[in-house]
């Protein structure tokens, strides 16, 4: 490929990366500043970092794929290192997310808000998941209901599929 597609496609990842990286803090920041002082009772917070926790914890790990994937681009593979941590956090990911669906069942909060906002906070984590490690789900809006139907391997699981072939 040529440069100019190189450096057009490092860009995005940048992008992506620190837009990744920066959604993680402001759901951090948000939830600090204005969701759990709202909460009556302790197992509310616990239930809300339940759904929350693991959804950080994605977006962390995408923004620093993308950023790390600049090395590469174009060029090269996923280092098998790094590859290997992807392989184990898809599964961790998976667990934390079934934890959390567990945390939330068990304090399930008794305000009409939290009841509704957690199990929602929780459900982006899923589509998080889904997006990075099961099916592309991420389009932009005019092709969408076009794309999602192709059922494509996320740019991530090919990284990682790609270097346990190299």
């Amino acid at each position: 490929m040529t440069d100019d597609r190189r450096t057009v496609l490092r860009g995005r990842y940048l992008s992506l990366g620190l837009g990744e990286l920066f959604a993680a803090v402001v759901f951090t920041w948000v939830a600090s500043v204005s969701v759990l002082p709202l909460f009556e009772r302790p197992s509310d917070a616990l239930a809300f970092w339940s759904a929350l926790a693991p959804l950080l914890l994605i977006l962390v790990q995408a923004g620093v794929y993308w950023l790390a994937a600049r090395r590469w681009v174009e060029q090269g593979t996923m280092p098998p290192g790094l590859a290997a941590a992807f392989r184990g956090f898809r599964v961790l990911d998976a667990v934390l997310l079934l934890a959390g669906l567990v945390g939330i069942i068990a304090w399930f909060p008794a305000h009409p808000f939290a009841a509704i906002g957690i199990p929602f906070v929780w459900l982006l984590g899923v589509t998080e998941y889904v997006n990075y490690f099961v099916i592309r789900l991420a389009y932009p809006p005019s092709v969408w209901f076009k794309r999602i139907g192709e059922w494509r391997t996320p740019r991530l699981m090919q990284d990682v599929r790609a270097a346990q072939r190299s």
